[in-house]
């Protein structure tokens, strides 16, 4: 059983099976974007049938990689990941109150993130820099419910339909946030009937806090965290070469206290009796 396991695991790990994968992954991804754009008919039949076959190759993949991998096969989260979206896959259609989950087929299309090594870094990063990116987070919706109370109070009256209450004006400084429709707002709160020429001023300091502060330390944190994660990896590498060549200069050690041994034996080897001769 070990000996298959180990052939099964050479195979699933093998370049040219990979790239396969990844192949299949790819058109899998263009039929079900192409199945958007047909409705009926005869071509739309042979891409189900398509679709389907490529999904029972995705099928016999992960079977394959859990024998292969056994219980270590579901420590990986990438593996995880891959084995959820298969099974969503399988949900059958005919199901009306699951049939919305075969939408979620598109989603293997993720699974290229898994098969091509430099996005899995990417993504890896990104992972890294989640704690970072959740304490400004937390600033951020800070500033935005500080602003937002000052902003209801300043303009409740002179623009009630951006800043009418809490919630609008947390949409409307949204919007002012993401660059969105923003000098239309503050035209609305300078130039209305009841206008406030000196608005600009909360706009301006509003933008330059959030927009080019907050939103940059997102970016500081996703590359810092990534950084991170490189050195992490370039440390894994030189540890594993230090242990390499730790290896290495042993078994030089043992190769060269075997051949003194052995040129020790061949020297004070007893020469060897010959037989006393005789005429026969």
């Amino acid at each position: 059983m070990q000996a298959i396991r180990g052939r099964v695991r050479d195979l699933v790990e093998a370049t040219w099976f990979t790239r396969g994968i990844l192949g299949v992954i790819i058109a899998n991804a263009v039929v079900l974007g192409v199945e958007t754009s047909i409705n009926g008919g005869p071509v739309d039949v042979w891409l189900g049938y398509v679709d389907t076959a490529m999904l029972w190759i995705f099928v016999v993949e992960l079977c394959l990689r859990i024998f292969a991998h056994g219980r270590k096969f579901f420590t990986d989260p990438w593996s995880i990941f891959d084995l959820l979206v298969v099974t969503i896959a399988l949900v059958p259609a005919s199901i009306d109150s699951l049939a919305a989950l075969r939408a979620l087929r598109i989603l293997r299309a993720l699974r290229v993130v898994n098969a091509v090594p430099s996005m899995k870094r990417v993504v890896n990063g990104l992972v890294a820099a989640v704690p970072g990116m959740g304490s400004v987070g937390a600033l951020l919706v800070l500033v935005l419910y500080v602003s937002a109370v000052i902003a209801t109070k300043l303009f409740r009256d002179i623009s009630p339909e951006h800043f009418g209450n809490l919630g609008t004006t947390l949409f409307s400084l949204f919007q002012v946030m993401t660059g969105e429709a923003w000098p239309d707002i503050a035209d609305a709160v300078m130039n209305g009937d009841d206008g406030m020429p000196g608005a600009w001023i909360f706009f301006v300091l509003f933008i330059l806090v959030v927009s080019f502060a907050v939103l940059n330390l997102f970016i500081a944190v996703i590359v810092s965290g990534m950084e991170s994660l490189e050195e992490e990896l370039v440390e894994h590498d030189k540890e594993d070469d230090a242990s390499n060549a730790a290896l290495m200069a042993e078994i030089q050690a043992v190769r060269a206290e075997l051949v003194a041994l052995r040129s020790e034996r061949d020297g004070t080897a007893d020469p060897v009796d010959l037989p006393a001769g005789g005429a026969r």
